[in-house]
């Protein structure tokens, strides 16, 4: 293990690296999708911002909790969508068939594929989710270490997730519909605080769509500075990763080959 996860990280920093190159030849538009993304969370959280000051409280959560909740799971989300940018692709990838050229690399398929692109935009979300935690919630220094953990517990729940989904698509053939509306709920049902949801829905918010693990557990966590909670989380978003390998694998097992023909730079 200490050795395949060293191995791993030698991967992801080569690719990190390959990725900012290729996205930095124009430096304009790679700023532009980093800051318009950031743009679009302020919105979304200054509604919620604005909602708390009518309504101060809402089941036991209050302002400072949303703000955490938007903050770990937009730097979460883009820590995951950006590092593995090919995560919200998969489904796309195995219908058009260009899947074939992964398959030409020597070590694991799934690593390569998933790091080989670049989100830049998930960059902003990143950037957005630090910022707003820093600025709005004002942590303590172990709190913050204990959010800088959780953020890529999240991501890793979001890749995971992600790759869960898209592998559908080795088995209905076009899952581009499905794999899409299930990571838009994970990301809606994990931006609304837990208390509106109850009974049957918030089981499905800690199984089917891991919200929970996203966005409830780790706020839970930050609140209570737990770092129980946030091993729980973490081990929650192992299993996640675990299933949306799991379904992969078994897919690609049964995968034919496309007739496309592509070689990676």
């Amino acid at each position: 293990m200490p050795k395949s996860f060293s191995s791993f990280l030698q991967l992801a920093i080569f690719y990190l690296k390959l990725n900012f190159k290729s996205q930095s030849e124009y430096r304009v538009a790679f700023f532009w999708q980093i800051v318009s993304m950031a743009i679009n969370d302020s919105i979304w959280l200054f509604f919620w911002m604005f909602f708390f000051d009518r309504f101060p409280v809402l089941g036991n959560w209050n302002q400072r909790d949303v703000v955490a909740m938007w903050s770990v799971l937009a730097a979460g989300y883009g820590l995951g969508t950006a590092l593995a940018g090919n995560s919200n692709n998969v489904a796309t990838l195995i219908l058009k068939g260009e899947l074939d050229s992964w398959l030409l690399y020597p070590r694991a398929v799934l690593p390569h594929l998933l790091l080989g692109r670049m989100s830049v935009s998930s960059w902003g979300d990143f950037l957005f989710g630090v910022g707003a935690y820093l600025f709005l919630v004002h942590p303590s220094i172990e709190n913050f270490l204990l959010f800088a953990l959780l953020v890529p517990i999240v991501g890793v729940t979001v890749v995971g997730f992600s790759v869960g989904v898209g592998s559908l698509g080795f088995f209905l053939g076009s899952a581009e519909t499905i794999s899409e509306n299930l990571r838009f709920a994970l990301i809606t049902f994990g931006t609304y605080p837990p208390s509106i949801f109850s009974g049957a829905a918030k089981i499905l918010l800690y199984t089917v769509v891991p919200a929970g693990i996203c966005s409830y557990l780790p706020v839970e966590a930050l609140r209570q500075n737990s770092l129980e909670l946030a091993l729980l989380a973490a081990g929650g978003s192992m299993i996640v990763l675990f299933v949306g390998s799991a379904i992969f694998y078994a897919g690609l097992a049964k995968y034919e080959s496309g007739s496309l023909i592509k070689l990676q730079s």
